[in-house]
């Protein structure tokens, strides 16, 4: 049976879309990774779950530092994230802190969206990180 209800179709087409990404640009570029894409990973579909893992274990892990808990809290704070969405600030820290050049996500709520963007810049400057470019993989 097929499915067309739009919200699936999305979300199936951002998943085919992250596979071709992977598949034909992941070796220009060093791909890292935070024990919270870890955890985000293993969550769902034990199998879909176990792919994800799969390949997320052979990248490089970011250390979660103190740096990276201040600024986290620092772009928290102000409100360009909401407290409810800190681990979505951690995320966007650890690339700062770690100067990661890119963040690729889907997450167009909180990571990827153009007003928060310009507050996280200016959030990231003033606290001596520069913000990474937060994409997605179709733009990347």
């Amino acid at each position: 049976m097929l499915r067309c209800d739009p919200n699936f179709l999305k979300l199936r087409g951002r998943q085919l879309l992250t596979r071709e990404w992977w598949d034909r640009r992941r070796a220009d570029f060093r791909l890292v990774a935070s024990s919270l894409v870890i955890l985000k990973a293993g969550r769902g579909d034990a199998g879909a779950a176990k792919v994800r893992l799969d390949l997320v274990q052979a990248l490089d892990l970011l250390e979660l530092d103190d740096g990276a808990r201040v600024l986290a809290h620092t772009l928290v704070s102000p409100g360009a994230i909401p407290a409810k969405a800190a681990d979505d600030a951690l995320h966007i820290a650890l690339c700062a802190v770690h100067a990661v050049p890119y963040l690729l996500t889907w997450n167009f709520r909180h990571i990827a969206n153009a007003e928060i963007r310009l507050k996280l810049g200016y959030l990231c400057a003033s606290s001596g990180y520069q913000l990474p470019v937060i994409c997605t993989p179709e733009e990347l």
